[in-house]
């Protein structure tokens, strides 16, 4: 399995899109709503409020110290929508992948954007999958939107002077994290 890679085959909605989603995607993501396979998505909402956002993720390297592209897809999609104040339910994750992509890489994305949609409570619910001719995408995108409850909204406009600003983590391991693989900085953490 870790020698196969993603033909152009993958991504067109035949025999082999099948295999590619029953086989591996579903794997890795597993409810109800997703395994009916439909275009969209039918969702039970219990309030009327709901945020709702979408982003897309490019980066290069897709592996990188503390992470990966699968898990910053479904991080930073939950994270759009807690700063508005919405409890994250569901997300749609689509792929871009290109041709000759690892199916192992590829599994070790969806493992990590898996665990972290379980993490953080969230149900990828619908997605899209589409292989494009080798040089012609880098590697794998991932765009997601995701939809949460609103409980109490927390837009910009609601900032005054004088706020507390909660800081969750360090400022920048991301960035610095990506940047030294890319750069091949040799920094250690």
């Amino acid at each position: 399995m870790t020698k196969e890679t993603i033909r152009l085959a993958h991504g067109s909605g035949g025999l082999l899109t099948s295999q590619l989603i029953k086989r591996i995607i579903l794997k890795y993501f597993k409810n109800k709503t997703l395994k009916q396979l439909t275009d969209s998505a039918a969702l039970r909402m219990t309030s009327k409020n709901i945020a709702f956002t979408t982003d897309s993720y490019v980066i290069d390297p897709i592996f990188f110290p503390g992470g990966d592209i699968g898990m910053l897809a479904i991080y930073g999609t939950v994270n759009d929508l807690a700063m508005q104040g919405a409890v994250p339910r569901y997300i749609s994750f689509s792929l871009i992948i290109e041709e000759g992509f690892s199916i192992h890489d590829f599994e070790r994305v969806l493992k990590s954007a898996a665990q972290a949609a379980r993490k953080a409570r969230v149900e990828v619910v619908c997605g899209d999958t589409k292989v494009v001719e080798k040089g012609k995408a880098d590697k794998l995108f991932i765009t997601t939107s995701g939809v949460g409850v609103l409980k109490m909204h927390l837009g910009k406009e609601r900032v005054k002077k004088g706020d507390a600003v909660i800081v969750s983590g360090t400022i920048g391991d991301h960035g610095i994290a990506v940047m030294n693989e890319r750069l091949n900085l040799g920094l250690k953490s």
